[in-house]
């Protein structure tokens, strides 16, 4: 869905929340795959039971781009992504997890360096089925300013 907003349309605090998403077995294992990433956290359920987790669980890698991918629900043609910031696991995502993804505007400023854009900073916080965040992340966002002419 297109959702056209300019810089000055941002509202600090402004809330969103996406679909849900169940993470499945396939999931990790098309993850490796691609990845190279068979660390045995991932894909090994025997040695999972002597860690702490007891459970395989899934990459981090993958929890950030299922959990950012969600929030593309909605695309705004005149913003594009510069950056993440203060990436974080705070607890594990196992097989049949379901995750969501709440996005607040957490700030907005103008870019030092493009005066017809502006940066607005979305704090993005996956939540699963028990509510305990697993994925914290700050997506920056380059907005072009109404009425400028990008260079």
């Amino acid at each position: 869905m297109e959702n056209t907003q300019y810089f000055e349309d941002y509202e600090p605090g402004a809330v969103r929340q996406t679909s849900g998403r169940t993470i499945t077995e396939t999931d990790i294992v098309f993850h490796a795959g691609h990845t190279g990433d068979f660390f045995p956290h991932h894909v090994d359920e025997e040695f999972c039971k002597t860690q702490p987790f007891k459970h395989r669980i899934a990459h981090g890698t993958m929890t950030f781009a299922i959990g950012i991918g969600l929030t593309a629900q909605e695309i705004n043609p005149v913003a594009f992504t510069y950056g993440y910031e203060r990436l974080r696991f705070p607890t594990p995502v196992y097989i049949g997890d379901t995750i969501r993804t709440t996005v607040t505007i957490k700030s907005k400023s103008d870019d030092p360096k493009r005066p017809a854009y502006g940066q607005v900073v979305e704090a993005c916080e996956v939540h699963n089925q028990d509510g305990k965040t697993v994925l914290y992340c700050e997506h920056i966002l380059l907005v072009e300013k109404k009425g400028a002419t990008p260079a």
